[in-house]
């Protein structure tokens, strides 16, 4: 039985992930996170049964309240960083499904873990499709050299690109450097319509009402395109059977693993 510490449980997505983390009969919740709800019981938080879990306040408390195996953390920005440092010098395996993290702080994060000997597995997208669609574009990138990522989201969302499509530009350049056949510095026009440069890939963020997470992946050719989807809609419960898999998985490894398809697509697969 795996122990989990749950960060997050009463956000969109953490609340899925925990019924989901409840149900499952070979993982067993020992903590769960929430400041608005610390010291009530996981069930009256979520509206379940009670659980006869006590929510904490932070991780820290949680963590020093009841052992655990993993730290799944669902919970903001400005706080993963250190939520995940914090687990791992604890020698607890951490899932990281927060975005906004850069690929300095990973670097930080892989030799804290290498350091401790455990794993981390941080995916921008926790949805089986979403780590399809990496698998697929890292498979296209080392065929086409003209590609681009475009990134839609809620007009609300604070963070621009979203975790998805950074880490999707991250990993494409990191396969090749994309083809830029006109020079950025050289654009006739505002130089923000050409997007952001991502690891050498050009990245556009849309934020308009009716979206929640979508993410091309743009591919040409000389006369032919392919175009890469992945579109999710407002049920959060399609990012839980990739964090589960992850949790399931993410103490075979030491160090830091960055997106979900690794273990989708793992040798002997």
């Amino acid at each position: 039985m795996v122990k989990i510490c749950m960060a997050g449980v009463t956000g969109w997505t953490g609340r899925a992930i925990t019924e989901a983390l409840v149900a499952a009969e070979d993982l067993t919740l020992t903590g769960a996170v929430a400041r608005k709800a610390a010291g009530q019981d996981l069930g009256e938080a979520l509206g379940l049964a009670r659980q006869g879990l006590v929510v904490s306040k932070s991780v820290s408390e949680a963590l020093d309240s009841a052992a655990c195996d993993v730290l799944i953390d669902y919970t903001h920005p400005d706080s993963i960083k250190g939520h995940v440092l914090e687990a791992v010098g604890r020698g607890v395996c951490v899932v990281v499904g927060t975005s906004g993290l850069t690929a300095e702080d990973y670097a930080e994060i892989d030799a804290a873990a290498r350091s401790a000997k455990v794993g981390v597995l941080a995916s921008g997208n926790f949805a089986i499709t979403a780590a399809l669609l990496s698998h697929f574009a890292l498979q296209a990138a080392r065929y086409i050299e003209h590609f681009e990522v475009i990134d839609y989201a809620k007009s609300a969302k604070p963070d621009a690109p979203s975790g998805t499509a950074r880490e999707l530009a991250e990993r494409l350049g990191e396969v090749r450097q994309p083809a830029i056949d006109w020079p950025l510095d050289r654009i006739r026009g505002p130089r923000e319509l050409r997007g952001g440069s991502i690891n050498g890939v050009q990245v556009h963020s849309v934020r308009l009402p009716s979206y929640t997470a979508s993410v091309d992946a743009l591919f040409t050719v000389p006369g032919a395109r392919l175009k890469l989807t992945h579109d999710a809609g407002t049920d959060a419960r399609v990012y839980a059977e990739g964090t589960l898999l992850a949790a399931r998985k993410v103490g075979g490894f030491v160090g830091l693993k960055r997106g979900l398809d690794q273990l989708l697509f793992e040798e002997g697969d």
